[in-house]
């Protein structure tokens, strides 16, 4: 979700600029900043970003410069506040109020504004052309960046079924090298077991360890996981539950384990399944 956006032009006169910018986020928070003369127009105005942006943290800046020959107001009451808050505070620090404070204050918000006049017709309709052009641009980027995500997602799914391999070919005779094992640390104590018995035991015993329903499901959902990628609809959520499912069943293998080199091998395929999970936030 993270992407970037700008567009700018002359509407009535005036210069205006769009930047349109998200990061990372599980859900929509925007952020829009516009003339006070266009508020009314901000509830529809966001109602259509939050359908383009979808999610993310965005920020949605529209700048409108003063027209040539139309002085700047300056809101003295609000400087004056805001000079004094900032010498208390120096004050406070046991500081000497340096005379940029007054520079400081001057850059706040809304103590500098053109003079309120009504905006011309036809300067909505040209701004917010401006603002689709932004968005325009804007998702250009993160397909571009999909792109690139949706290549690093596949090669890390990849880089997990290569380690699922290793593990398949570390789990055969597996059963025959615990019970082998079993057998020779009876036969160290020299203790006399009844061999039916011990065949039960072992039986349950080997269930506990066996690993193919969860190798099964873990190849089914890497497979998923790749179907889902390449969808035409908006997956990133989907994608962030076929990821912990997948995390059970590699959790779950290395719980039964019982193999030193089959738990170091899973412990190589936590860790990439934790930077899908990352990159994972940033797919719509």
């Amino acid at each position: 979700m993270t992407g970037f956006g700008r567009a700018e032009g002359v509407v009535a006169d005036r210069k205006v600029s769009v930047e349109v910018r998200s990061l990372n986020s599980r859900q929509l928070d925007l952020l829009l900043r516009m003339p006070g003369v266009h508020k009314a127009q901000e509830a529809g105005l966001r109602q259509k970003l939050g359908d383009r942006i979808v999610r993310g943290k965005a920020e949605v800046v529209i700048v409108r410069d003063q027209a040539e020959g139309r002085p700047a107001l300056v809101d003295h009451a609000r400087v004056k506040a805001f000079h004094a808050e900032f010498v208390a505070i120096a004050g406070e620090l046991g500081m000497t109020a340096p005379p940029e404070l007054l520079t400081l204050a001057l850059r706040m918000p809304d103590v500098v504004a053109g003079p309120t006049e009504a905006p011309a017709p036809e300067e909505w309709p040209g701004i917010y052309a401006l603002v689709q052009q932004a968005i325009d641009a804007f998702d250009t980027f993160r397909c571009d960046e999909g792109t690139r995500l949706a290549s690093e997602l596949q090669g890390r799914v990849a880089a997990i079924r290569a380690m699922l391999d290793e593990v398949e070919h570390m789990d055969q005779g597996r059963a025959e090298r615990v019970r082998d094992r079993l057998r020779g640390k009876l036969e160290e104590a020299a203790i006399a077991v009844d061999h039916d018995r011990f065949e039960q035991e072992l039986i349950h015993y080997l269930e506990k360890l066996d690993i193919t329903e969860e190798k099964v499901r873990l190849a089914a959902h890497c497979d998923y996981f790749n179907e889902t990628l390449i969808g035409e609809d908006q997956q990133g959520r989907k994608l962030g539950f076929i990821a912990q499912e997948m995390g059970r069943e590699i959790n779950t293998i290395g719980s039964k384990a019982n193999d030193a080199t089959m738990q170091r091998t899973v412990v190589g395929m936590k860790d990439e399944l934790e930077k899908i999970k990352e990159q994972v936030l940033n797919v719509l």
